[in-house]
């Protein structure tokens, strides 16, 4: 069985964005999120902590809040009216609605669905003030592949216009994720061997890489089918946000469970195990997938012995409202 432990106390703090109303700033901050070591028989062999930034921020979760960080700042000053693409359970749209009411900035959200089709996601989003269009499929393949499509959908576009990338994954970013493995190393007081993460878009992954420098193994586990792809987007990102190309990572493409936002029973049981033992609340889409293969990892002793593993939770919790049966990935007590 685990142990739980209490979570370090943090006074670090980092700031999200600024916006300028009049003449005064009003800041927008988080609290740098703790490193929760973890005792448990589901990882024999190794020395594990969790990078928990699903306590970043209660709305703007997790990574998010980190891939925000740096393209908001940017912003500081103007009035821009921010545009993005996602589904219907999507964590960035999510965070990023809330981002903008909080900045006072007017948003718009490319929603992959049927005209209509609704999800607490999306009413979340309507309330705080986010205009939501519909996209079928053919035309989000197009957002993916054609930079200025999403004008498409806008009845005027204007230069206060900003469009960021799906799931947040702007060169920018980076920056903001980098700073997480300088937290780690300070919580710690030593560089671990491993950083595990989930992937979708690579963008978490490669700034992690460009935090790491280097000094740390990175091993990346793709939430969604036929993943490959994701090295190309990784080494685009490092480029195009002026960090040296890494190799010093793992992809690891076989633990998606059917694919992007797909469940098994065995992830499932994992998953209620893990949140019965730690406390530490999950979703299946991608930190359970990551911890899932992890413990496989484990299992099958890939990791010499005592291998510092540092396991990055990147929040997301808000998804778990699309599983019937989530009620097992939420603690009765969160600690």
């Amino acid at each position: 069985m685990a142990k739980r432990h209490s979570l370090p106390a943090t006074g670090t703090r980092t700031i999200l964005l600024y916006h300028h109303r009049r003449q005064n700033c009003i800041v927008f901050f988080a609290s740098s999120s703790p490193c929760q070591r973890i005792d448990s028989d589901l990882f024999p062999g190794i020395s594990l902590w969790i990078k928990r930034d699903d306590l970043l921020h209660s709305q703007v979760s997790g990574n998010k809040f980190r891939k925000l960080k740096y393209p908001l700042l940017g912003l500081q000053g103007s009035n821009p009216h921010l545009v993005s693409m996602g589904g219907l359970w999507s964590n960035h749209i999510h965070a990023l609605a809330h981002a903008a009411a909080l900045a006072g900035y007017s948003s718009t959200g490319l929603i992959r669905a049927a005209e209509g089709v609704d999800s607490a996601m999306l009413e979340d989003c309507r309330r705080l003030g986010m205009q939501i269009r519909y996209v079928n499929r053919e035309n989000y393949r197009l957002l993916r592949d054609q930079p200025d499509y999403w004008r498409q959908y806008l009845p005027e576009t204007r230069p206060q216009h900003v469009w960021l990338p799906e799931g947040g994954s702007s060169p920018a970013a980076l920056h903001g994720v980098a700073e997480l493995v300088a937290e780690v190393n300070t919580s710690l007081g030593l560089c671990p061997d491993v950083f595990m993460l989930a992937c979708g878009t690579g963008a978490t992954m490669a700034g992690v890489l460009a935090g790491a420098n280097g000094n740390s193994q990175v091993i990346g586990v793709a939430a969604l089918k036929n993943a490959q792809y994701v090295h190309q987007d990784i080494k685009n990102l490092l480029q195009q946000a002026g960090y040296p190309e890494y190799d010093n990572y793992r992809l690891l493409s076989d633990f998606h469970h059917g694919g992007y936002a797909k469940i098994s029973s065995v992830l499932m049981s994992f998953c209620e195990t893990f949140v019965s033992q730690t406390g530490i609340p999950l979703e299946p889409v991608y930190t359970g997938k990551m911890l899932f293969a992890l413990h496989e990892l484990c299992m099958q002793a890939y990791f010499p012995e005592q291998t510092k593993v540092v396991a990055i939770h990147t929040g997301g919790l808000q998804g778990n409202r699309g599983f019937p049966d989530s009620t097992g990935l939420t603690p009765a007590i969160n600690t």
